[in-house]
């Protein structure tokens, strides 16, 4: 039975080998090879068999045992389109040029070449790694290969990557320093404004008997909260690559957040009283006093999930720190600074709130008012994240012309300055309800629709950029293939961001960025809905949130130098373009 069994294996095997006989074996498909050139630069290939190609993007060259010494550069052949993918068809041959931070001398080092192919016959190979052991005479390098590692580096890393080396290089006392500093910066842009009416209308709220005293603990405790928050929500996304934004973005918990201000707001409008019910007050603490801070600081921890500053160059450069090295406890010392720093603005804006607060009467009334459309706003702010932008321009103009009216706009007996105001406020929400109606709402210009499109006005009409939306990895590398040769900018960006549609409205409407931007082919990442192919997409080029615009060299490859985090103004913009 075995003689038999044994036989049968033979003629098979021969079967196969005769049907087979047009297929190379791997190791004649290919044959790597690596050798150090007189000048200490790496020769490296592959020995192409016959009617074999490689694919360029699977084509690596890596030191896994550099011991000081680090690729400077590597120069490659140009590949060739082939049934849609780039490949190699000859046997191609690179030159890796080295650099040396350490001592001079013979070292070992070992390179290795990661490449996969296929046969014209129809065979493709699985995926194969070689490993050189090399010694390298660092005296023979050039001079410009000999370069401090310092300057080196900082020529070819990112403000975000920069920023993460200040963690791993610095003292703690730096590391706080620093990330304070880059807090307060942070406080001035436009994603911390909604929470300063937060601030002041929850300390308002607190009513009679409100000193200044009061006033500062609770805004401590408030920016204490939002500093908690926005640590924990951090070094989890840094451990986990979560998108730090879109987690919280979905429309139920915005709009659920945008029913608190509103609640918020009618409470400051005399509708009713809104505390905590007298049970749970009672539970938490005896001394009644105590509930208005609890409810201060749970405003203060949503207040930094929900309507928290965008994503920025620090708040990457901390997470891409958590994430490669996985010290959370550093990242998150340098996350509680910066969020400490964004809040002392907010503090000295709780205190002036709490100084200044009149006493019982009509200007009181008036006070609470202001701040309850004030809420008002932010929750439409906050809805524009999930409705469109037409709702929210209504929303506006109706907010707008209720308050005016309520603030006295045709009142004959109110004092000329605040009814001055209130008319202002009224022609101009007008405007915006008319624009509206028309179809055409715009904040900034809400007349614009009543202009006269005439030949030369459409002359002179401004040129919108236009992107190839994409929202997945096999989208975008599409898109690369067909452009490869040619400069490639991917904007990561989504709805509910609002620094991205600053992007939008600002930068991207400039005249001098939108002509420098022909020269490049645009691409978007629309990561709203944060699916499964959003995060993928994300993860592979190391995006936390957006906005962040990632650039392609010619040959496809990210160049992670340039890479941009957070809005950034027209002309810093075109400057950094004009540096492509």
């Amino acid at each position: 039975m075995n003689f038999f069994l044994k036989l049968l294996l033979i003629l098979l095997s021969s079967f196969s080998l005769t049907f087979a006989a047009d297929f190379l074996m791997p190791d004649q498909a290919f044959q790597p090879y690596a050798k150090v050139q007189n000048n200490a630069e790496i020769v490296a290939g592959i020995k192409l068999g016959k009617e074999i190609y490689v694919y360029d993007k699977q084509l690596k060259i890596e030191l896994i045992d550099p011991k000081d010494i680090s690729i400077k550069n590597i120069q490659k052949p140009t590949p060739v389109d082939h049934m849609g993918d780039m490949v190699y068809l000859q046997s191609p041959e690179f030159i890796v040029t080295l650099q040396d931070s350490g001592t001079v001398g013979v070292k070992n080092i070992k390179l290795k070449l990661s490449y996969q192919g296929c046969s014209e016959q129809g065979l493709c190979y699985e995926p194969y790694t070689k490993e050189f052991d090399l010694e390298v005479d660092t005296s023979k390098l050039s001079a410009k290969a000999h370069q401090t590692p310092q300057k080196v580096e900082s020529s070819a890393k990112s403000e975000t990557d920069l920023i993460s080396d200040t963690i791993k290089n610095s003292g703690l006392f730096v590391i706080v320093a620093t990330f304070f500093v880059f807090g307060i910066l942070l406080s001035l842009t436009p994603c911390v404004f909604p929470m300063i009416p937060i601030i002041s209308g929850v300390i308002i709220s607190q009513g009679e008997g409100l000193t200044t005293k009061k006033a500062f603990a609770l805004s401590v405790v408030y920016v204490l909260a939002m500093a908690v928050a926005y640590t924990i929500a951090g070094v989890l996304a840094g451990l986990f690559g979560s998108n730090l934004q879109a987690a919280l973005q979905t429309p139920w918990v915005v709009y659920s957040f945008a029913g608190v201000f509103v609640a918020l707001a009618l409470s400051m409008f005399g509708f009713y009283e809104l505390k905590l019910p007298d049970a749970i007050v009672s539970r938490a603490s005896q001394n009644s006093s105590k509930s208005g801070f609890i409810g201060v600081a749970i405003m203060g921890f949503l207040s930094a999930l929900i309507v928290g500053p965008c994503v920025a160059a620090p708040l990457a450069g901390a997470l891409v720190y958590i994430g490669q090295t996985g010290d959370a406890f550093l990242g998150a010392i340098a996350l509680f600074s910066m969020s400490i720093g964004m809040g002392l603005p907010l503090i000295l804006v709780g205190v002036s709130a709490g100084k200044f607060m009149p006493r019982p009467g009509a200007w009181m009334t008036m006070v609470n008012a202001i701040f309850g459309v004030l809420m008002l706003g932010v929750a439409i702010w906050m809805l524009d994240k999930v409705v469109s932008s037409e709702i929210t321009a209504l929303l506006y103009s109706i907010l707008g012309i209720g308050f005016a009216l309520y603030f006295g706009a045709f009142d004959k007996e109110s004092h000329i300055l605040k009814k001055t105001v209130a008319f202002i406020i009224f022609i101009y929400s007008l405007a915006l309800f008319a624009s509206c109606l028309a179809g055409k709402p715009s904040i900034s210009q809400p007349l614009g629709f009543l202009v006269a499109k005439t030949s030369t006005t459409q002359a002179v009409q401004k040129e919108e950029l236009q992107f190839q939306v994409i929202t997945s990895i096999e989208q975008l590398d599409s898109i690369l293939n067909k452009n490869k040769g040619k400069k490639i900018m991917l904007d990561f960006s989504a709805e509910w961001c609002t620094a991205c549609k600053e992007f939008d409205e600002i930068t991207f409407k400039d005249p001098a960025v939108v002509a420098k931007l022909k020269e490049f082919v645009l691409v978007r990442a629309d990561v709203t809905a944060n699916d499964d192919a959003a995060k993928a997409l994300s993860e592979k080029y190391g995006v936390f949130g957006p906005p962040v615009i990632i650039f392609f060299d010619q040959k496809l490859q990210p160049i992670k130098a340039k890479t941009v985090v957070g809005f950034t103004e027209p002309e810093k913009f075109l400057q950094h373009l004009n540096t492509l």
